[in-house]
């Protein structure tokens, strides 16, 4: 799924089909008693300077998409491609030299903060890996990071502790940027943030990536964020991508259920609802779920028997716009699995 203008040469992360399963063990002996599906044949792609808003509850398995492509755990089936490059069996010695063109930037921006180093010394660390080991050179560095991102020179002697939450996130930010990454992975940046902070941060990301050209992937709950920074969104529900589409559309025209869900369940300001898609009592445990067809069936009002098909195919219901799902697409668009698009052109 990409955007028809994009060409391939601007395609800075690349991801087909992306799968990984977690074992259940039961049991005095362990044994496999099922599998949770925490990333279940995802696909997206990001341009250069772009942003793409992977958006859903807790436990859709979004940080764990974020966890595959940065190499911290090995996927199951699928691709990773970077600037073309594909890195999906990549042993960590191979991924060493790509570490910095690839960083995060975590929800917890204290717990990312070694307590016992002054924020100066834990953004030296990236510019000595830049290959900046002067300590001339690191100071001028440190003072113009500090800078971008709000931040006064003289603070570089001081610990986390001495910050206030927005403030240990900027510094998350220059450590993140001190080896001048290509792709910065946004992992709830702003959900442990004061609302009035949170604005200044995502302002902040804004102006980043229009001065250094950076591509994000934005993990967030909070459409209202999505809306501002996205240019596309990405909607993940129990592993799945349910729907895909650029930012303005998906949010005119949203065309799963579950989508409808969330932009219903999010008021004007404030965070993201998850009240709305409590389970039933009678539901078991999502991570127990061995479902054939939709992931979202069990709880979708408009399901219908056609929804079993286990065959989870995406429509393309507009220009870079796809949703998994039967609704508002027959009479919208196209089918675009293999039923429709024949080699034979039959």
């Amino acid at each position: 799924m990409s955007n028809s203008n994009t060409t391939q040469e601007n395609i800075i992360l690349s991801v087909e089909g992306l799968r990984k399963y977690f074992p259940i063990r039961r049991g005095f002996f362990q044994r496999i008693a099922g599998h949770v599906k925490a990333v279940n044949d995802v696909s997206f792609q990001i341009a250069k300077g772009q942003t793409l808003g992977l958006v859903g509850e807790s436990g859709c398995g979004k940080t764990t998409v974020a966890r595959l492509i940065l190499k911290l755990l090995n996927p199951d089936a699928g691709r990773i491609a970077f600037k073309g490059q594909d890195i999906t069996d990549f042993s960590e010695r191979e991924m060493a030299p790509l570490r910095r063109k690839i960083q995060i930037i975590f929800q917890d921006p204290y717990g990312s903060l070694n307590p016992r180093m002054t924020i100066g010394q834990s953004i030296a660390e990236g510019l000595r890996v830049s290959g900046i080991h002067g300590n001339s050179e690191q100071k001028e560095r440190l003072e113009d990071l500090l800078q971008m991102v709000g931040l006064s020179a003289a603070t570089m002697d001081r610990y986390p502790h001495e910050f206030s939450g927005g403030q240990r996130q900027r510094i998350g930010i220059a450590r993140a940027l001190s080896v001048e990454p290509a792709l910065i992975i946004c992992d709830e940046p702003v959900s442990a943030l004061d609302v009035s902070i949170q604005a200044q941060i995502i302002n902040l990301l804004k102006d980043l990536q229009d001065q250094l050209g950076l591509s994000y992937l934005f993990i967030s709950h909070d459409l209202n964020v999505v809306g501002y920074l996205c240019s596309e969104v990405a909607v993940m529900y129990k592993g799945h991508i349910v729907e895909y589409a650029a930012t303005d559309e998906l949010f005119d025209h949203p065309s799963h259920p579950y989508t409808n869900l969330l932009l219903s369940a999010a008021p004007d300001s404030g965070m993201y609802v998850e009240q709305p898609v409590m389970p039933a009592e009678d539901e078991p445990p999502a991570e127990l779920i061995q479902s054939s067809g939709c992931s979202f069936g069990p709880k979708c009002s408009i399901k219908e028997p056609r929804c079993d098909d286990d065959r989870q195919v995406f429509y393309q219901v507009a220009e870079n716009h796809y949703v998994r799902c039967w609704k508002n697409t027959e009479d919208r668009g196209r089918m675009t699995d293999d039923r429709s698009q024949r080699s034979d052109g039959r």
